[in-house]
């Protein structure tokens, strides 16, 4: 065990309960978060502000109030985009290709993993398909088996709502996930999405 303060010990195993930081990286920035104590202010500030944030009722995509701005918008086509989480939906909305709506599900099913329908923000899309008069749904999950999985099994759900279902096409890589693919291949697949047959 390294020779650290108790108190700069609890700071790095925080950190690298975060996506993507390992030992290393937590020991850097918690260095840096001490030594520089107008960073860790800031950081303590956006965290307690952060604190307040929360999942929109209706897409479940991370807002100030209840509802968010996207779902908030009357001009919105009356497509819903079915995506894994609230980083992928800004993404998208990045590129200011789609107009549509969102449904943000949280996750893909993944039973190895523990996750199962039932941990997702799922069965709440068929009420909200024929309550906003959605007349296409598009699937924009990571193109892994899991996506692939997710997708059909939504696809059952929906399937007597007489909607017109469509996926992004394949021009992001078997394997990558949404959120690390840059800005053209996104606009392109976007474009491109094909009828699920």
């Amino acid at each position: 065990m390294r020779p650290f303060p108790e108190k700069l010990r609890k700071l790095i195993e925080e950190l690298k309960k975060l996506p993507s930081i390992g030992e290393r990286t937590a020991e850097l920035v918690a260095f840096d978060l001490v030594v520089n104590r107008e960073k860790l202010v800031g950081l303590i500030g956006a965290l307690e502000e952060a604190g307040s944030l929360g999942l929109c009722r209706v897409c479940h995509t991370i807002t100030e109030g209840e509802v968010c701005g996207v779902c908030s918008d009357e001009s919105r086509e009356p497509i819903l985009m079915i995506v894994e989480s609230p980083m992928d939906m800004y993404r998208i909305e990045e590129t200011g290709v789609f107009r549509g709506k969102y449904h943000v599900i949280g996750g893909l099913i993944a039973p190895l993993e523990g996750v199962e329908p039932s941990h997702l923000f799922i069965d709440d899309i068929p009420d909200r398909i024929r309550r906003e008069g959605i007349r296409e749904v598009v699937f924009a999950l990571s193109p892994t088996v899991e996506g692939d999985a997710t997708m059909f099994y939504i696809m059952d759900l929906i399937r007597d709502t007489g909607v017109r279902i469509t996926r992004i096409a394949r021009g992001i890589p078997t394997g990558f996930t949404i959120s690390k693919t840059d800005e053209i291949t996104l606009e392109e697949a976007l474009k491109s999405r094909q009828p699920v047959e």
